[in-house]
Order: C-alpha cells, then structure tokens, then sequence
C-alpha cells in the first residue's frame, strides 16, 4: 500500500467548479489558494475533486472529451496578467486566451517558451491528437467526430495533413490552453504540498463517445469505424435507480488493449500522476466484470456481466509504477471476486454512512463494520447532502440513524461527520456541503440525470467564524491531524 494511505488522514471533497468565481465555474486562481489555506486551517490534509478534463455542454466530469487534457474553463485570468502575457484590461471571455497566447509569444522569457516547447514533447503522445480533435470539432460547429465528414470522422492521412497546415494556429492554440492548465494546476499542487495537502484525483473508468481518445484510437474500444455502437457501458439496477444506468460509453475491448502491455493504461496514469498523489479509480466493479447493454436498449436492465483483465492490468500498472495511491470505487453490486481482487492489489475500498442504516447490524457501510484499509464518505457527489439525505428519511428512518448514533443532541449533519472522522478507516472524506451544513438544493448530481447538475458553488460567507477550529478540534481528537 502507498505511504499515503497508511496514515489516519481526513479530508473534503469539492470539485474546482465549486469554488466561488461571481457565478461562472471555478477556477484555478486565487480562489483555489484561498481554500487550501481553509483545508489546512481546518486540520484536513487531503482535497479531493472530481475529474478535471474538459466536458461536454452538461458540464459532466464523467464524460470527457479527453482522459489527458485539462479543463481550459478553469484558467483563471488574472494569473495570466501576472504573468505579464494577458492585459488587465482584456475583456472577459473565451478571446483572452487567445490574446494571452499573443501576449506569451511577444513578452514570454526564453526560459517560458522553452517550458512550453518541453510540455509539448513530453505530452505529444496525447496532445497532437487531442489539438487536432479540437480544432476540427471546432471548424464542425462543434458537432461529434462521428457526424464529421468521412475524410476527417475516418481520419485520413491527406485531409489531416491539410488541416494542420490550414488551421496551424489554432491548433497551436490549443497546445498553449494546456499548456497554461497544466501549469497552473502544478502551481496549485505545489502550494497544497507547501501546506502539507495531498491532492486526491478522480479517473472515470469509461471514455466519451465524443472524445479525441476514441477518435484517435477507436480500434480500442466497442465502435465500429463510422463510430456506431452495437454495445454500450452502465450498471444494472441499483440504490441509484431502479431501472440501472445507462451511461451509453463505448466499452474497451480489453484483448486488444492487452496484446498491447496495456500501453494506453499506462499513458494514462502517467498524466493523472501529474496531476495528483492519490487517484480515485471509479466503477472499480468494472475492471473485473463489466455490465454491457445493448445499445437499442433505453435503460440498462438487459444488460450482462463481461470478464475483464483486471488483474493484469494492476499487475502491469504496479510493474511499472510501483506502489500506486489508488481507492477502488467499490459501491453497488460487489462480488468476492470483485473483493478478492482489491485485497490483492491492497487496495482501500469505499465505505459511504448514508448507505449504512437499512440492513440491519451486518451492513458493511455501518461504522462498526469498517475496516482500515479503507476511505469513510458521509456521501459522495452523487449522493444528497447529508442533512437533505436525513430529512428525506421518514420517522423510523430519522430514528434509527439517531439510535445507532447515540442519540447525539447535536444538529445533522454534524454527527455523521463525527461518525466519519470516528471511523476506524484511514482517510475520512467530507463534501463541502456536509461541511457546511447545507441541505436540500445543494447536491451535486442526481445519477440518471443529465440537467441541473455539476453547477453547485459554495459562497464563503456559508462558511461560519468558528467552523475552522471546530473542525481542527473534532480532526485532532479522532487522531487524524498531523502526528
């Protein structure tokens, strides 16, 4: 096991768009600085947030257009003007990284332009595709890669090769945007590092129909050329739904995936490495069996399991990374082998109290259940706020969450994030909103949903004077502060 999930930690989850920015997402700014003084103030060591790549127009972090690329929505701008590449006077809107770029080529030191010509080789094997996705789903009118003509959507050799002579600068373009998102995402995490913070990251199992990953690389995954699908990703029926999750991804097709060493795997953790100390690996359920739908099908019901190579993918990851910080997103309809594969690997699974309190005393979500090697959630981004989860609960409910809990005469959520911080698991994780006490109106995501979700925010004035230390004191006593 990694040396950062060994030692009795705490920690809050929220996504970069969450923090406050005047009602546009959040971003990569002095906001972000702000609320890793917050995280230490309190006694957390740890944040954690959600995928960072660039989503789609629901906003979603699960269903990216790249498993590299960061989010150029969360540059923040005045860094730019810092940085002496971006007028302060520049107005606002997607046209000042354009002029940032113009200001990076004229004012930018030598030492900065050779950064840049540095961060293109080392992420040339993601970066050149991705550029090149970009510039023609833009020249498209920002239509998939499979609604593309078919020189471009099929990606031939001499309408490609046009295409980077035609529309060389805004493919540079989008070299420069991650280039700056990457920079400025390191400045972050070497202030967290400063502050003594773990940055804890998020990988989605699956990819996007519409990403520059299939399109570069559909031979990977369950598409045909023309980008049709016979079969698609989601899980059966679940606590979440009744009728299962169809999330439509193309699944991988893992014998090709592995006659290869696993190489585009490896790539990837290569850059999410970058990003983060620990990583959160979603749907872990699916890297053993998966649930594959037929793609005609309208909700994920008639589905069936599929093996998959996860034990030698892991094997082939900790061959070449080591000990790697990994979570399994162990949640659902978990099998021995599912269990029996994450105790190989040592790795911490999920253990999530608003799940705890229907199963009676054997349920493994209840505190007197919980292992070490594991990570304690109050919820997770697709659960409700703890104080709406426990209004929400009818009488009998209310009360047997109060009986287990002692009868506490403090306020919810209050004693579910004691019960966390209590937990005998490693790390304890506590959203924002539990943090701050916010109920009905404040989640982040319905699953099975696709509108009003991703766009909560948090205000500081939600956050109350003496909510830092009581926080500090509640970590201390429950030995998770520094030793």
């Amino acid at each position: 096991m990694h040396n950062l999930l060994k030692d009795r930690r705490a920690g809050v989850l929220l996504h970069p768009t969450s923090l406050p920015n005047a009602g546009a997402p959040g971003g990569l700014g002095a906001e972000a600085f702000h609320f890793i003084d917050f995280v230490k103030k309190c006694g957390f060591r740890v944040w954690q947030t959600l995928p960072l790549g660039p989503t789609h127009s629901d906003h979603s972090p699960y269903q990216c257009m790249s498993v590299h690329a960061g989010n150029t929505d969360l540059i923040s701008p005045v860094d730019l003007v810092s940085r002496g590449w971006l007028d302060a006077t520049a107005a606002a809107g997607t046209d000042r990284l354009v002029q940032a770029r113009h200001g990076f080529e004229g004012r930018a030191e030598a030492h900065e332009k050779q950064d840049l010509t540095d961060f293109k080789q080392q992420h040339a094997t993601w970066l050149d595709d991705y550029a090149l996705y970009q510039t023609i789903r833009q020249a498209q009118d920002g239509r998939s890669w499979f609604d593309w003509p078919k020189p471009l959507r099929d990606r031939h050799h001499a309408e490609l090769s046009r295409i980077r002579r035609s529309h060389a600068d805004a493919i540079e373009q989008v070299c420069f945007e991650q280039y700056v998102f990457f920079l400025q995402w390191q400045a972050i995490r070497d202030y967290a590092h400063q502050q003594g913070i773990a940055l804890f990251g998020d990988l989605p199992i699956y990819v996007a129909a519409d990403s520059a990953d299939i399109w570069a690389g559909r031979e990977l995954f369950s598409t045909d050329p023309a980008g049709k699908l016979d079969i698609v990703a989601g899980v059966p029926p679940d606590y979440f739904s009744a009728s299962g999750q169809r999330w439509g991804n193309p699944l991988y097709r893992w014998d090709r995936i592995q006659a290869d060493g696993f190489r585009w795997w490896l790539d990837r953790f290569r850059t999410q490495l970058l990003l983060f100390d620990i990583i959160r690996l979603d749907h872990f359920r699916g890297f053993e069996k998966y649930w594959e739908v037929p793609s005609q099908e309208e909700t994920a019901i008639n589905g069936r399991w599929v093996e998959a190579p996860g034990d030698a993918l892991f094997s082939r990851l900790r061959e070449t990374f080591g000990d790697l910080p990994l979570v399994a997103e162990d949640l659902g309809t978990i099998t021995p082998e599912v269990d029996a594969m994450r105790r190989r690997f040592d790795l911490p699974g999920m253990k999530i109290l608003q799940f705890a309190f229907d199963d009676g005393p054997e349920n493994p979500y209840l505190p007197h259940n919980h292992v070490a090697v594991s990570v304690v959630y109050t919820g997770t981004h697709d659960n409700d706020t703890t104080l709406g989860w426990y209004l929400g609960r009818d009488e009998h409910g209310r009360r047997a969450v109060n009986e287990y809990l002692g009868n506490p005469s403090e306020d919810m959520p209050w004693p579910l994030v004691r019960a966390a911080l209590a937990s005998v698991a490693r790390l304890a994780i506590l959203p924002m909103q539990d943090i701050l006490g916010l109920g009905c109106g404040h989640r982040m995501n319905l699953p099975g949903t696709t509108k009003n979700n991703w766009n909560w925010q948090f205000d500081w004035s939600q956050v109350a004077p003496d909510l830092a230390p009581r926080l500090q004191q509640m970590i201390h006593i429950y030995g998770r502060g520094k030793s």
